[in-house]
């Protein structure tokens, strides 16, 4: 009866935005298209949190969309370098201080020092979800000093940290044989929802008759291949590639799109929300990740534009790196890109694209792996982890 009594005043509660509890999360992008940290904060309230979602606002960020949680976009004075990071950690420090608060989850190193110190002398649990393997992407490798001032702040803060959440295996275990640390694995995966449109490529203004390879992302950088699969365009013939996001290799990609003449090959997208992001890769034939072997970060990334061209239900061509090569290999859903000499690539995808039976059982094996791979799964994962905090 008492049990009886405690869950329907908690139901009660949380159908009328009384929460129990309350979560700030942290995160350094400007929150629009982040897909992780959104399903992160809806677990959150699924948990019995009320959630606050601190980030920031840039000059060209996106409009929120509407959402079940409050947002705190901070403007700040600088946007990037020594000066950005530490006035984003030192505002972030002051803002979380003196909150009434349950629970901090920060979201990458990046805003993991302001929220480590409030937890600490507030005595507050502390969630940190590490969505790469931060001092080994391609930003800091070559920056040394750079590099060795970020590993110094997570050596210190890991090794007084339980247990942690990443997004692979493959880092989990990087972080476990590094700091003796508990780490769970919670994929970024969409949730198996269908995507609902009825735009057709001509309504989108893409053409109907020729080929539509797509690579999508909200970070468009450097080793991620980008740069040589636009000039294979080059000798790929009756196709036109799709580049949805932004990122530091954009102006390059632009140049070398005016000085090869590829205007009617290349189209350029900018960031957009994800359900009409989802609404062109669902008209696409093929779906590119092209990450290069350069980092550790890369060596063992598991990126989301793979789970968003599965439930898209397009093919996926692939650099074999080892997560990656994991999930293509189990379902069967697409093939390998083992080279970025945009001649050897451009023939590569070539012969991909003129194997029509191949492609039909990459689709259908698609559906298969939609239904292995979704949110409603890893959630799971997230919801227990929650629990224990």
């Amino acid at each position: 009866m008492v049990w009886t009594v405690i869950y329907t005043l908690t139901n009660t509660l949380k159908k009328g935005n009384f929460y129990l509890k309350k979560a700030y999360v942290s995160v350094i992008n400007d929150l629009v298209t982040d897909q992780r940290v959104h399903k992160s904060c809806v677990a959150l309230q699924k948990s019995g949190y009320e959630v606050v979602l601190i980030g920031r606002k840039l000059k060209h960020s996106l409009p929120m969309p509407s959402l079940t949680y409050k947002t705190v976009r901070m403007r700040l004075l600088f946007v990037r370098g020594p000066l950005f990071y530490a006035e984003f950690n030192i505002r972030l420090f002051l803002f979380l201080l003196f909150k009434k608060v349950n629970l901090f989850l920060s979201n990458d190193l990046d805003t993991l020092l302001p929220n480590f110190l409030v937890s600490r002398l507030r005595n507050i649990p502390l969630a940190y979800d590490s969505h790469e393997y931060y001092t080994e992407t391609p930003e800091l490798v070559n920056r040394k000093f750079v590099q060795h001032v970020w590993k110094l702040m997570e050596q210190f803060m890991l090794s007084r940290i339980d247990r942690m959440i990443t997004v692979n295996e493959s880092i989990a275990q990087m972080f476990r044989q590094e700091y003796g640390i508990e780490v769970v694995v919670v994929r970024n995966i969409p949730p198996s929802i269908k995507i609902s449109t009825t735009k057709s490529r001509s309504d989108l203004g893409l053409p109907v008759e020729k080929k539509l390879l797509i690579l999508q992302g909200s970070g468009i950088n450097i080793d991620r291949g980008v740069e040589e699969l636009v000039l294979a365009m080059q000798y790929i013939d009756n196709a036109v590639l799709l580049l949805i996001g932004n990122g530091d290799a954009m102006p390059v990609i632009r140049n070398l799109i005016k000085d090869n003449h590829l205007e009617d090959k290349v189209m350029l997208f900018p960031r957009m929300n994800y359900n009409e992001m989802m609404c062109y890769t669902q008209l696409a034939d093929v779906g590119f990740t092209l990450d290069k072997d350069t980092n550790l970060n890369y060596r063992f990334s598991l990126p989301n534009k793979l789970f968003d061209y599965i439930h898209a239900g397009i093919p996926v061509l692939a650099t074999p790196l080892v997560e990656i090569k994991a999930i293509i290999d189990r379902f069967q859903i697409g093939g390998f890109i083992d080279s970025h000499q945009p001649d050897i690539m451009a023939k590569q995808i070539g012969n991909y694209l003129i194997q029509n039976d191949l492609m039909r059982v990459w689709r259908k094996n698609l559906s298969f792996a939609a239904e292995s791979l979704n949110w409603e799964n890893e959630e799971k994962i997230l919801l227990k982890f929650y629990s224990t905090l």
